[in-house]
């Protein structure tokens, strides 16, 4: 038997009654804190659910979850309890070890309990089926590339994004690491030099969640520029990045966070690469057509047949500016490269240097 039983974010306070007496009967508990971080002290009062001695209580790191073959293999004639921060089946390593478990024919109960996930967005205010895809950026300054976009591909929806941030478990003598939010906005604001998106700038208005179920709790809230003035302690730390925001989120922010700005939106001035090239070429091409037109207007024997590609330029013109209003992007870059191509095939004709 195998129980799976979620610890919340308050600590052994937040287990349930249930997964204590649970506990009592089982022959051995293992604790993880590799996905959420467990107290010196909570670990200490886990250990007194051991119902014989020290041994029967084991704390475990990452790799010995993810391989999982003595906790399957104890789990196969023992009641064995693997204890969780947050909820169990919010993190896949926790859904794939249950899917082996079960393959082996081994019973799985899981005793939910309250998500960091879901726990921090109730916690800013903001309205959870609003939220897009999550992300997490690491110390390695590579992970932001990944995060940043996305975060853009977010916010072209509308939606909000979270960021979690790195977290490493302790290891002897060594205290947690947390990855600090202002080197987590820092990656993201070379990203943003690079890519120029404007997804994540220093006005980008951004939720900085920081212990989260414990007593020494803080959301702050506020442009970029304002957050990287601030001090946030110890960790566990999120980023929150709001897309388009209901009136009612607004309020939300400035009553349940400490707002250093006026809360904004960052949805309205963010677009796709693709869509400032169509914007910026469209203009150009049409441009170029009729001065092509009023060159060649008056070599008669030969304008009929170039007016006629010159016709064709401007249908895909057309279509791409229909294509842009369709949100067919791809589609809209490909047509202005039709056109400039039909452009650049008559200038080369008659050495002309129109661009």
């Amino acid at each position: 038997m195998l129980w799976l039983i979620g610890l919340g974010v308050e600590g052994l306070g937040g287990m349930n009654m249930k997964g204590r007496e649970i506990l009592k009967a089982c022959d051995l508990i293992y604790i993880e804190r590799f996905t959420g971080y467990l107290s010196d002290i909570d670990l200490s009062e886990l250990r007194l659910y051991g119902k014989h001695d020290d041994n029967v209580v084991s704390v475990v790191g990452r790799l010995f979850i993810e391989d999982g073959r003595d906790i399957l293999e104890q789990a196969g004639n023992n009641e064995v309890a693997l204890i969780v921060y947050g909820d169990p089946l919010i993190a896949t390593t926790y859904i794939e070890l249950l899917i082996r478990a079960t393959k082996r024919g081994i019973t799985v109960e899981v005793i939910h309990s309250a998500s960091g996930i879901t726990s921090l967005i109730g916690e800013s205010g903001l309205q959870i089926y609003k939220f897009g895809r999550t992300s997490t950026i690491m110390s390695e300054p590579q992970s932001a590339i990944s995060v940043y976009n996305t975060l853009l591909d977010n916010l072209l929806l509308g939606n909000h994004t979270l960021i979690l941030t790195e977290y490493s478990e302790t290891k002897e003598n060594i205290s947690p690491f947390f990855l600090d939010p202002n080197d987590a906005m820092k990656m993201l604001l070379g990203v943003e030099k690079d890519q120029r998106s404007r997804a994540f700038t220093e006005e980008t208005y951004v939720l900085v969640t920081s212990r989260i179920g414990r007593a020494d709790k803080k959301i702050i809230s506020g442009q970029i520029r304002s957050l990287l003035e601030i001090n946030y302690g110890t960790g566990p730390h999120s980023l929150i990045v709001p897309g388009r925001l209901h009136f009612v989120e607004k309020e939300a922010i400035s009553c349940m966070t400490s707002a250093l700005n006026e809360p904004t939106e960052n949805s309205s001035h963010i677009t796709r690469i693709s869509t400032r090239m169509v914007e910026k070429y469209v203009p150009s091409v049409k441009k170029t057509v009729n001065e092509l037109r009023k060159r060649l207007h008056t070599d008669s024997t030969q304008y009929k047949g170039i007016s006629t590609v010159l016709d064709n330029a401007e249908y895909y013109v057309q279509d791409a500016e229909r294509f842009l209003n369709q949100g067919k992007n791809e589609l809209a870059v490909l047509s202005v490269g039709y056109a400039e191509g039909l452009i650049d095939a008559i200038s080369f004709q008659k050495g002309l240097d129109l661009w």
